[in-house]
């Protein structure tokens, strides 16, 4: 699974991310985690003068990846009846909640790994919606599970690499019908980049 997220990484490189469905509507049926998980995470990288300032992956957690992630848990888990309904139920309310971006970090200056630290870090992060118009997250918090756990979700995970999750705001409404673009900026005094899902 890590040599497809190196393969994916690469690819990235060189070559345009697949289109998604930029709706809030809830999908009639599950996709294949690997496969939505792919579709829905995109990879930046800023250089500074000599080295890689930047490293960062970022997942949005959109209803068809949380559809795809329950469908996942509920097999991987083995659950049947109520438990299996209970995952279900749970992904499709956090699907109508705020939104979630999962973000897995590399910085070349290990101090400025820092986003749990809110206002006081390096990095301003926005959400940004069609029409230019940016939301900034109302928290962002370290994910402490243990690292086999995050590996295990984050194959592209490295040793250096901090995962966090940036939750915005329901009311920016960047999934919604006739939605083109959503992207994620990141930016400091090193430089800025911009992680872009758009439609079909």
């Amino acid at each position: 699974m890590r040599l497809a997220w190196l393969v994916l990484a690469l690819a990235a490189c060189t070559a345009s991310p697949a289109p998604v469905s930029l709706s809030e509507t809830w999908p009639s049926q599950a996709g294949d985690f690997e496969d939505v998980n792919q579709d829905w995470t995109r990879r930046a990288t800023l250089r500074g003068e000599y080295q890689q300032a930047l490293e960062v992956f970022a997942t949005f957690r959109s209803p068809a990846w949380r559809a795809a992630r329950a469908a996942h848990e509920i097999r991987m888990r083995n659950l049947h009846g109520g438990a299996a309904e209970a995952v279900h139920a749970a992904a499709r309310t956090a699907a109508e909640g705020d939104y979630e971006v999962a973000l897995v970090v590399t910085t070349y200056e290990r101090s400025e790994n820092d986003l749990h630290r809110g206002d006081r870090s390096v990095w301003r992060v926005a959400l940004v919606d069609d029409a230019g118009v940016e939301t900034p997250p109302m928290k962002i918090v370290r994910d402490r599970r243990p690292p086999d756990i995050l590996r295990a979700d984050f194959p592209m995970i490295g040793d250096f690499a901090t995962v966090y999750i940036a939750t915005f705001p329901r009311t920016a409404a960047v999934l919604r019908a006739g939605a083109r673009r959503v992207a994620l900026r990141m930016w400091s005094v090193r430089g800025a980049v911009e992680l872009v899902w758009a439609a079909p």
